[in-house]
């Protein structure tokens, strides 16, 4: 694919076509790492957010005596319904 460096403000950017970030399972907002080796520009993702934990293994941490309780959370100062 070919994209040219174009400028945005005081930055410059590249664009980026969406099945070309799909292809390397990232997504707008997603953090990558961009390093030069031997004149190559190499964008890597900076870590794995999206599957990284399961909510079944996430949920089987919660103590079996951890109680919720409510959170007062003050007054309506807008429109909200109660």
């Amino acid at each position: 694919m070919l994209t040219k460096i174009q400028k945005w403000g005081n930055s410059q950017g590249l664009r980026l076509a969406k099945n070309l970030l799909a292809d390397a399972q990232l997504d707008v907002g997603d953090e990558v790492d961009i390093s030069v080796k031997d004149g190559i520009m190499v964008i890597a993702p900076a870590k794995r957010i999206r599957g990284r934990h399961k909510l079944n293994d996430l949920v089987a941490r919660i103590p079996k005596s951890y109680q919720p309780g409510e959170v007062d959370w003050g007054e309506p100062v807008g429109k909200e319904a109660w």
